[in-house]
């Protein structure tokens, strides 16, 4: 019992790193419905960015606003050289957030090499029997719970989630009371984007700094936002949880590889039964 209690808290501690990595997906692709293949990069955008200002004597706890600011900075310089452009037309985004991916991946490598000096996991565990469980991943389950309650509030009860809300389902009539789309549209993109540079943060001593740590993520983060449908949060945290700690309690007993394919074949089976998403059917939607 002790083993079982340990791999299930193990395994909700994976699925609320995922659920961490894959908020900002859902923010941009299910409030602006625009797929950015480059969330991976922001990511790792905000993982050098906690890393450099450490490295600059910056204590870690106060690295990470600063790594989410710079992130939305240069998030909403994105969205208005590229993204800004090209609403409406959902090839041409994936295309120009590939290439804005290999260029940022392409830039690290150039910048900060191949491997990058790690920042250390706090060494503090807690005893379950005979097993032990370090306290950091844990405490993601506390931060992934704490994103999902702020983001909602923040896009349903806050003066611009209303604002970009409407600037995205009703443009025009947005417009027609004054609402800046422009400006609101830019500041959801910054704000999704702050969101992958605050996971990049934030999980820095779990998963090091790296050009590459971005693909670790996205591929999984896109297809849970798939599969949650159109209730993007809820949906979410429901399929990261069922998805990714499926996949580690599989991988806890098994293999990684074999937590992998149960991912990939479940991923598959719900959108075989639930092709616009799980979350179709429900009746609140966000």
């Amino acid at each position: 019992m002790d083993y079982l209690f340990a791999v299930l808290l193990s395994s909700l501690s994976s699925a609320s790193i995922l659920l961490i990595a894959t908020i900002g997906l859902a923010v941009v692709f299910g409030l602006m419905g625009v797929i950015n293949l480059a969330h991976g990069e922001f990511i790792m955008f905000g993982a050098y960015a906690a890393l450099t200002a450490t490295q600059q004597g910056v204590p870690f706890i106060l690295s990470i606003p600063i790594a989410v600011l710079l992130t939305m900075i240069f998030g909403a310089l994105v969205e208005i050289l590229i993204i800004r452009r090209l609403y409406g037309r959902m090839f041409d985004t994936m295309l120009a957030t590939w290439g804005l991916s290999l260029a940022l991946y392409q830039c690290a490598v150039i910048i900060f090499g191949t491997v990058s000096p790690g920042i250390g996991m706090p060494q503090m565990s807690i005893a379950i029997g005979e097993y032990s469980l370090a306290v950091y991943p844990l405490l993601m389950i506390v931060v992934a719970a704490s994103m999902l309650i702020g983001v909602y509030y923040l896009l349903t009860k806050s003066v611009y989630g209303m604002k970009a809300r409407a600037a995205i389902q009703v443009p025009h009539m947005a417009r027609a009371i004054g609402i800046n789309s422009s400006n609101t549209n830019t500041l959801t993109f910054a704000i999704g984007c702050g969101l992958a540079g605050f996971a990049g943060a934030v999980l820095l001593p779990i998963v090091p700094a790296t050009p590459s740590m971005g693909f670790a993520f996205v591929i999984k983060s896109f297809l849970i936002v798939v599969v949650a449908g159109p209730v993007t949060l809820a949906g979410s945290a429901l399929s990261a949880i069922g998805m990714g700690g499926g996949a580690s309690v599989i991988s806890s007993f098994m293999t990684s590889v074999a937590g992998d394919i149960f991912f990939f074949a479940l991923t598959l089976l719900l959108l075989r039964f639930y092709p616009l998403g799980i979350s179709s059917r429900w009746r609140f939607k966000l």
